[in-house]
This record gives C-alpha cells, sequence and structure tokens, in this order.
C-alpha cells in the first residue's frame, strides 16, 4: 500500500484519525498488545500535551480524536513505538505467523527493519465543528455495535464510550 493521501492539515487542531495494522491483520485480539497503545497514550497525555477526546481499539485498526500542539510529532512517536512495542511481544509470545505476514508484507521503502506494523500514513481528518465531533465520536463508539461485538457502545472494553456514559475507562480521556 501506498503512502497516505491524508495528512494532519492544522496540528494544534483537533483530528480524527484512523490507523490500521498493515493487512489488517487480527493483533488487537490480546489484551496484551492493546495494553501497549493505552500506555503510550497514557505516556503522550501526561508528558507531551496530548489531548484523547474519544477511541475505540477494534482487532486490526484503531480510531481516535486528539490534539497536540505538534500533532504530527505525537503521531508518529506513536506509531514508532506502538509498533516496536508489539512487534517485541509477539517474539516474546512466538506468534511466528503473525510475525511472518508483519515481515511479508512490508513495503518496499522498509528497508531498515525486518518488520513492518502499522499501515503507512494516517487517516487524519481536521475536525472543525462540535456536530462534526459528536458525530465522529458516535462512529467511532458505534464500530464495535456495527460488527456485532456487543449490544451498546459502552459495553465494549476498548473504547472510550464508557468514559462518555459516565462509567470508568481503561484510561482518562479528555471530555469534549
Amino acid at each position: 500500500m501506498g503512502r497516505s493521501r491524508y495528512t494532519i492539515t492544522e496540528p494544534d487542531k483537533p483530528h480524527f484519525m484512523t490507523c490500521t495494522v498493515l493487512e489488517w491483520l487480527p493483533v488487537f485480539t490480546r489484551p496484551e498488545t492493546v495494553q501497549i497503545i493505552l500506555d503510550c497514550w497514557r505516556y503522550q497525555r501526561e508528558h507531551e500535551g496530548f489531548q484523547l477526546y474519544g477511541y475505540a481499539i477494534l482487532e486490526n485498526h484503531l480510531h481516535f480524536i486528539a490534539q497536540a500542539k505538534n500533532l504530527n510529532k505525537c503521531v508518529s512517536s506513536f506509531k514508532s513505538y506502538t509498533a516496536r512495542q508489539i512487534i517485541d511481544h509477539l517474539q516474546i509470545q512466538h506468534a511466528e505467523r503473525l510475525l511472518a505476514h508483519l515481515r511479508y508484507f512490508k513495503t518496499a521503502h522498509k528497508t531498515d527493519r525486518e518488520y513492518q506494523f502499522w499501515q503507512e500514513g494516517v487517516h487524519a481528518e481536521l475536525v472543525f465543528s462540535e456536530t462534526m465531533v459528536r458525530g465522529k465520536l458516535d462512529y467511532i463508539h458505534a464500530n464495535p455495535v456495527k460488527r456485532g461485538y456487543v449490544n451498546l457502545p459502552e459495553h465494549w472494553r476498548y473504547s472510550s464510550a464508557g468514559n462518555y456514559a459516565g462509567l470508568e475507562g481503561l484510561i482518562d480521556i479528555d471530555p469534549w
């Protein structure tokens, strides 16, 4: 897959983003790999001024709305760090089939490493109004329901829908 045509147009404003595992491989079926994502966001919130307004992590991709002074840098470091940590975890767990796919499907320009975890780029859309934020949050939170994983958005463990329903989530978010 080529580089993404989506860009973070105004890096200090909130964006709706999608990050997809290479070839849509189901990696986030393991709680440990989801925890790597959550831990990275937690760190970025505490140390890099990253504001996370909503998210949903599914088996092979994630959606989130975030904002930071330099969102480009935050997303780049997020993808780099999580890729390295998840690949290390998969190696420790001897997840040879997944690793073989990540090795095989890496793009031609990734000659400096053995594996590629994330698809190139990030699908980013500037969120420019209250209505758009609400629509994107509804979309994010409805994703697991549409897939038939849960009946209600707040029942999906790996989502901020519970936070917005007044429940304690796995990670703090910055409410919109």
